[in-house]
């Protein structure tokens, strides 16, 4: 799931928005009460997108298809039915990076461009 990619099937459509993201970590723990805690990464999230791809990793554990469906399902770039979007209800944000003061005008500028999955159009692809 790593990568940038469109997360199209993960993610609410929004006219004028992208769908392209870099999903830089999404990992599982157990913490000490044995609650499942995920965390996830990304250089920016679209609508719904977290909340998405947890339902899809409760789908998977609960049978209902194989964890490597995740990413045939990020690949088909079209919202279904395999899973359900799970409710806000327990998902906590705990932070919001940012990076140094002098990148940060340029991040800016590239979070904002219209993005491809191959990168920027015409530029090299994100980092």
């Amino acid at each position: 799931m790593l990568g940038l990619h469109d997360f199209a099937a993960y993610c609410r459509p929004r006219e004028g928005a992208t769908t392209i993201r870099t999903l830089q970590d999404f990992g599982w723990r157990r913490d000490p009460d044995g609650v499942l805690v995920a965390a996830v990464r990304a250089d920016a999230f679209c609508h719904s997108m977290v909340r998405a791809l947890v339902g899809a990793c409760v789908a998977a554990g609960e049978g209902r298809f194989a964890p490597e469906r995740a990413a045939g399902i990020r690949d088909e770039a079209r919202r279904g039915s395999e899973f359900i979007v799970m409710p806000s209800r327990g998902l906590t944000l705990v932070e919001v990076g940012y990076p140094p003061d002098a990148e940060l005008a340029a991040r800016a500028e590239q979070t904002r461009a219209k993005r491809v999955a191959g990168g920027l159009p015409d530029e090299a692809p994100i980092d």
